[in-house]
């Protein structure tokens, strides 16, 4: 998962400053690029992308740069997604929040149970990180669902990162909370139970692209 700037996305891989999500090591290099794809996002926008490819000069594996605003096999950006889950959250049903959004209520409904399934997984990791960004953080007021209490620990880290590193689009702390569910979850927020690329625990905050 790469930044929201593809000027400094590709500044930043050309000059091998991008780490390999394989085996770690700093120097991922331009390798073309994955097939186009459309994202649509919450404003109506339809957004055609061509997402980079970089290949590490240390393990030779080869890897697609998407930006966080989307998520791994997904149609809708991040931020669509993401306001679904927050309505969930508060209570509303998938046909409610399909209606609301203009998509389909089958693939509503599929968004609310990918993250119900991992929700309790999700907000473990996200309240680790949490402690992580801002150690005088107290706990949070259970909600009462895993939905409820994941999307609150995922705001709340968004608001711990911008406290910490800064509020502008070119660092992490720019971002928003559900881009940064993106990144520390590789894009992989929907994947099923058990699916390889789980969330880390120990993001590296400084290497944001």
């Amino acid at each position: 998962m790469v930044g929201t700037d593809p000027v400094v996305v590709e500044e930043r891989l050309r000059s091998g400053m991008l780490r390999c999500p394989g085996c770690g090591d700093d120097g991922l290099a331009p390798w073309g690029h994955a097939r186009s794809r459309s994202v649509r996002h919450r404003d109506g926008r339809v957004e055609a992308l061509r997402p980079q490819r970089g290949r590490c000069g240390s393990c030779r594996g080869t890897h697609v740069l998407l930006p966080v605003t989307g998520l791994l096999r997904r149609a809708d950006g991040v931020a669509v997604i993401g306001a679904a889950l927050t309505a969930k959250a508060a209570g509303a049903g998938h046909r409610r929040i399909a209606a609301q959004f203009g998509r389909a209520a089958s693939t509503v409904r599929g968004w609310l149970r990918r993250f119900t399934a991992r929700a309790q997984e999700i907000g473990a990791v996200f309240t680790a990180l949490l402690g992580e960004l801002d150690p005088l953080a107290g706990p949070s007021a259970p909600i009462g669902t895993g939905v409820g209490d994941a999307v609150d620990a995922i705001g709340r880290v968004g608001a711990a990162a911008r406290r910490r590193l800064g509020a502008t689009t070119a660092v992490v702390g720019g971002w928003s909370p559900w881009q940064l569910a993106s990144a520390v979850t590789a894009g992989r927020l929907l994947a099923p139970v058990g699916a390889a690329g789980a969330p880390n625990t120990s993001w590296p905050w400084a290497g944001s692209g």
